[in-house]
């Protein structure tokens, strides 16, 4: 006797869909993986075929690439990896975004929180601050980078046009710690310090210093610097 045409039916749906499913979680997995091992042109394919098979943008870089920087993060603090590691996985997480940032914009995918970042003004050591826009991105934040040798009126100027829950800032030579005093002080003039919390970090600086010029946090590493600044947007938004 032949099946019936209704339960025919249904059985090639239920077949489409666990195959599907099947190459959903390989996509996400491929985006995992790649991060772990620090291979942007991996990650590229894999973001691609995430395009390709209408898989959310959001669920690529949270269950894929971010999922990847928490296991490289776990092995930097177990010394597993090294500075160069965190800087290949960084790199990495760059080339996926690059694919899906279009995509994540479309969907309107909701952030963890804002950042505005940069090093600043006489200083082009950027290699700290690059780790820790990969690993807030890679926590789901929404990170504008600035780049290097950035005044504080470009801090200032870019706060007010995309209105960040925190405007975070690095030094990495003694001669340069004045400037992340001079940013707070502009955030202040500019009314803007009400509104967004004001971090900071770099090699010459210290918690306690950070204390002493009014800033609202401090980390020592690109780990630490996605616990605080969760902890700032928490604040910031009263939750």
């Amino acid at each position: 006797m032949a099946p019936h045409p209704k339960k025919c039916i249904k059985d090639f749906l239920s077949t489409i869909l666990i195959l599907s499913l099947m190459l959903k979680e390989e996509i996400l997995e491929g985006l995992k993986k790649s991060v772990i091992e620090g291979n942007p042109e991996a990650t590229k394919k894999y973001a691609k075929e995430a395009v390709k098979n209408k898989i959310s943008a959001y669920e690529a870089v949270m269950d894929g690439m971010s999922a990847g920087m928490k296991v490289v993060g776990e092995k930097f603090e177990n010394k597993e990896y090294y500075v160069s590691d965190l800087i290949m996985a960084g790199e990495a997480m760059k080339a996926g975004l690059e694919i899906l940032e279009p995509a994540l914009k479309a969907e309107k995918a909701k952030s963890v929180g804002r950042v505005v970042i940069g090093v600043v003004e006489g200083d082009v050591h950027d290699i700290g601050k690059n780790l820790v826009v990969a690993m807030l991105r890679g926590a789901g934040f929404e990170v504008h980078d600035l780049g290097i040798d950035v005044a504080a009126d470009k801090f200032v100027k870019t706060a007010k046009e995309v209105k960040p829950d925190i405007v975070a800032a690095s030094a990495y030579t003694s001669t340069s710690m004045p400037h992340l005093r001079n940013i707070l002080t502009e955030l202040k003039k500019s009314g803007l310090k009400d509104t967004v919390a004001y971090m900071i970090g770099g090699a010459p600086t210290t918690e306690d210093w950070a204390v002493s010029i009014g800033a609202d946090g401090w980390a020592g590493d690109a780990l630490e610097a996605v616990s605080v600044a969760s902890e700032l947007v928490k604040k910031m938004r009263g939750s």
